[in-house]
C-alpha cells in the first residue's frame, strides 16, 4: 500500500474517474494526452493526430487504464505526473508533424478550388474589351530594338514545342518556317505586303508572317512567327496592343502597350492560355483570340 500506482482496492476505478474530472482544474497546463490545452486548436488536422496519440500512447502505458472512448482515465497524483513527464519526452514532441499531415484530399481540393475560381475571374469584360480596341484605332507601333531586340533571320528556325500542338487550328504554327524572297516574289504571291513596325509583313487566311527578305533595310521584327488576326485582316500591330492592354487590365502583363510580340508579351500570353487550359503557343492565336473576346 505504501508503493506509489499500487491500485488494486476496489473503488480504484471510481477514484480514478472522479481524479480525471478535476484534473482540467488542478493541471491546466496539459490535457487527457499530455499535451499544452490550446496548442494545436489552430492547427489543421490537429484533432485527427490527438486521436492517433490517445490510441498509441493508451496502448503504450496500461497501467493508466483507459475508458469507453480510449481516453487516458485518471491516474493518482504521483503516477500521473511520472507518466506527463514521460509523455512529454516520448510521445508530444510530434504535434506539429501530426498535425501538419492534413488530408492530402482535403488540401487538394482547396486548392483546386482555389485555382478553378481564379481562372473564372480572369475572364476578360467584353465592354472593356470594345472601349480598348476603339481607342487602338489607328495604333501604329515603333521599332524599338533597345527595349524588346529583334530576332534575326534563320532559315532553320521552327516555333518550339509546335509539334505537339493539337489542332487544326496550330497547324500554320507546325509548320511554319522562315524564307527569304524580294518584293516581286512577295507581290506575286499575295495581296497584302505592309510596313508594320518596322518590318513588313504579308497576309494570308487570318495570319501575318514577316516578310523577309523584302526590305533589308526594313527587317525589324520582335517575333518570327505567324501572328492570327481574323479575316478582317486587321494590321498585326493593332491586335497585338489589344492583346496586352487586356491582359494588363487582367493582371497578366506589366509592360508597356507598344504593339510588339516580345518576350514579356509571350509570357503574359503563355500564362493566360495554362489558366484558360489552351494550349501554351506564348503567341496570338485564334483559341486565344477567341478567349479575349477579340476574334
Amino acid at each position: 500500500m505504501n508503493q506509489p500506482g499500487t491500485m488494486n482496492q476496489p473503488g480504484a476505478e471510481k477514484s480514478r474517474r472522479t481524479h480525471a474530472g478535476h484534473e482540467p482544474a488542478t493541471a491546466p497546463e496539459t490535457n487527457v494526452s499530455g499535451q499544452a490545452t490550446g496548442g494545436a486548436t489552430n492547427e489543421p488536422g490537429a484533432g485527427k493526430g490527438r486521436k492517433g496519440r490517445v490510441h498509441e500512447e493508451s496502448g503504450n502505458a496500461p497501467a493508466t487504464g483507459t475508458d469507453v472512448s480510449g481516453r487516458a482515465a485518471g491516474m493518482p497524483t504521483q503516477v500521473g505526473k511520472e507518466q506527463q513527464v514521460k509523455e512529454r519526452k516520448q510521445g508530444v514532441k510530434q504535434p506539429a508533424t501530426e498535425a501538419g499531415a492534413a488530408p492530402p484530399a482535403s488540401a487538394g481540393g482547396q486548392q483546386n478550388a482555389q485555382a478553378n475560381a481564379g481562372a473564372r475571374a480572369k475572364k476578360p469584360d467584353p465592354q472593356q474589351v470594345q472601349q480598348i480596341k476603339s481607342q487602338h484605332a489607328n495604333f501604329r507601333a515603333q521599332p524599338k530594338p533597345q527595349q524588346v531586340p529583334p530576332v534575326t533571320f534563320n532559315q532553320n528556325h521552327r516555333i518550339e514545342g509546335s509539334d505537339r500542338w493539337q489542332g487544326q487550328q496550330y497547324e500554320v504554327f507546325r509548320s511554319y518556317h522562315p524564307e527569304w524572297h524580294d518584293q516581286g516574289w512577295y507581290h506575286s504571291h499575295y495581296n497584302r505586303v505592309e510596313l508594320i513596325g518596322g518590318g513588313y509583313y504579308f497576309w494570308n487566311n487570318g495570319f501575318w508572317y514577316p516578310a523577309w527578305g523584302y526590305s533589308p533595310s526594313a527587317q525589324y521584327y520582335a517575333y518570327d512567327g505567324p501572328i492570327y488576326v481574323g479575316q478582317r485582316a486587321e494590321p498585326p500591330d493593332k491586335v497585338i496592343a489589344d492583346v496586352q492592354a487586356v491582359l494588363q487590365q487582367m493582371g497578366y502583363y506589366n509592360g508597356e502597350v507598344d504593339g510588339l510580340l516580345g518576350p514579356m508579351t509571350r509570357d503574359a500570353l503563355a500564362a493566360y492560355q495554362a489558366d484558360q487550359g489552351l494550349t501554351q503557343t506564348a503567341a496570338i492565336d485564334e483559341p486565344t483570340l477567341d478567349a479575349l473576346g477579340m476574334s
